[in-house]
């Protein structure tokens, strides 16, 4: 805006110097909410829930759940006797431990000084649990193979052993599945792995751990890996998602921005989960294109012009764009208004944010009702009560003048909205395809969780192997797998196929197979 001299104020007519107060007051509340857009980022909660969107607030739970008509429980359902407590969820979530019994008893001595000579009897035992806790046990193992020579020629013999590892090397299965458990799924980065270890006597450098981890994810996990993309590329729907990172030596300047993907199969085709990260040096819709070559349907993502160009490239892919974005503008725009000082809560209710967050909240209530229902039912509930809904609220966006919106964030929203018409109703053409791409957000969130831990990936080879182990662990997760466990097995099992030339092995490693040792279950 340009800046007058005192002098030239003078010489303008009353028009342009309201048209400039308007200008200014404008400016001035762009200004003020970009202000206070960025101290709710850095500051205020990141949490999109609102009421409008059907899901309760922590301050006003007991009105909602209140029902006058509830009977008061009487003291004998309220008060069990310890006496009588069955063998609940408690003795169930236990049953597959190691369990040893404690007997807590009176000797007769003290018996008979309480209730005198034979004048007690015994009831049943009252039993209670509890859980001891014992650190990880390392244990060194020495191999001792048999070598046999022949008396009479020159022929030597030694007796079989298992395949290793590494060559020369003291790692094994359950070692590196335990670095790397730690590493990418409870994101400890190595050089606290190494701390941890030398506490309790053991002593393995960051680098040495960095190798076996780089080194057993090429080896052995990479062909698991392979499998689960074609896997994927197989199903109709997948989601996909994207997160810069950096790594120090990959031929660049420094600080020069990375990016892993992450493209899972659609959350509601729930009976094969899929996770897989693919690192890229940029976010050219080129990578997108190669990983998805053999992939023929529904691709959900957010508004990130590489999947339109994919759209544009690909007769054979149809893009599905996502609710949550549509809706987040609408969400700053509210919180921004919340803040100390902003509008009264009817004049929020009637902001034009707070309105398209209830429409999008209704359809959502909608949607979580037909969650659990068969595709074909959910398409036709869909079709039935949530189209309508949708149609009204494009018609209802296109009806606005963005000329008489002083919100910025609900201008974007606005925006977002009927530039991504098209892609906002995909879903409702398929009863498998999910109203918005939430499950790739989720399965990203573990890498930046990882990534604030260690800020770097040092090299190439550290990004590959990252995103080969980030897959198997999400993967793992997906299917209700432990992700130590299933990493043991896997380098257990793909150790012993290194030379294979027939991939057939694989298909009982994977994670829905029912050849998976139970141990590998959740629930076993």
């Amino acid at each position: 805006m340009k800046q007058y001299t005192p002098e030239e104020l003078n010489q303008l007519s009353k028009e342009e110097i309201v048209s400039l107060l308007m200008q200014s007051q404008n400016e001035a509340a762009r200004f003020k909410e970009r202000l206070e857009e960025l101290q709710l980022h850095l500051f205020g909660r990141s949490t999109e829930r609102l009421e409008c969107l059907g899901q309760l607030s922590a301050f006003n739970e007991a009105e909602v759940v209140c029902n006058e008509e509830e009977k008061e429980p009487e003291i004998e359902d309220a008060v069990v006797a310890r006496s009588k407590r069955p063998r609940g969820k408690l003795a169930e979530d236990l049953k597959d431990l190691p369990t040893r019994k404690e007997m807590h008893e009176l000797s007769e001595d003290e018996l008979t000084r309480i209730f005198g000579q034979d004048g007690w009897k015994r009831l049943p035992d009252e039993i209670s649990w509890s859980l001891e806790y014992h650190p990880s046990v390392k244990e060194a193992v020495e191999h001792h193979t048999a070598v046999y020579a022949a008396k009479n020629e020159d022929r030597i013999v030694r007796a079989p052993r298992g395949a290793t590892l590494l060559a020369h090397s003291i790692a094994t299965p359950s070692l590196v599945a335990a670095i790397m458990n730690a590493k990418y799924t409870n994101a400890i980065p190595l050089y606290r792995l190494h701390q941890e270890f030398e506490r309790n006597g053991v002593k393995i450098s960051e680098p040495t751990m960095a190798n076996w981890v780089i080194r057993c994810a090429q080896r052995y996990l990479q062909p698991v890996y392979d499998k689960l993309h074609e896997e994927l590329c197989r199903a109709d729907i997948v989601q996909a998602d994207e997160t810069p990172c950096q790594v120090n030596k990959d031929g660049r300047p420094a600080n020069a921005k990375s990016y892993m993907f992450v493209y899972c199969s659609g959350e509601l085709e729930k009976e094969r989960g899929i996770v897989l990260y693919d690192y890229q040096k940029t976010r050219n819709a080129d990578h997108l294109d190669e990983f998805l070559k053999d992939f023929s349907g529904t691709l959900v993502s957010d508004a990130y012009s590489g999947y339109h160009a994919l759209d544009r490239r690909r007769d054979d892919i149809r893009i599905s764009h996502c609710w949550a974005h549509a809706r987040r503008d609408f969400s700053d725009a509210v919180k921004l208004m919340k803040k100390t000082g902003g509008p009264s809560k009817q004049r929020i209710k009637k902001s034009i944010a707070y309105q398209a967050l209830e429409r999008i909240g209704t359809m959502y209530a909608l949607e979580d009702e037909y969650r659990e229902l068969p595709p074909e039912e959910r398409l036709s509930r869909r079709q039935e009560h949530i189209k309508p809904l949708v149609e009204a609220y494009f018609a209802w966006v296109k009806e606005i003048n963005p000329d008489t919106v002083m919100s910025e964030k609900t201008k974007d929203g606005l925006r977002y909205s009927i530039n991504q018409e098209k892609y906002l109703k995909v879903f409702l053409k398929d009863g498998n395809i999910p109203i918005d791409n939430s499950a790739s957000e989720r399965a990203i969130r573990p890498f930046t969780i990882g990534r604030s831990n260690w800020h770097v990936i040092d090299s190439l080879k550290g990004a590959d192997a990252s995103a080969v182990v980030y897959s198997i662990v999400e993967t793992a997760k997906a299917n209700q797998l432990k992700p130590y466990e299933y990493l043991k097995h896997l380098l257990s099992v793909t150790v012993e196929h290194i030379y294979d030339t027939d991939p057939a092995y694989l298909e009982d490693l994977m994670p829905w197979s029912e050849n998976l040792p139970d141990i590998c279950r959740k629930d076993s």
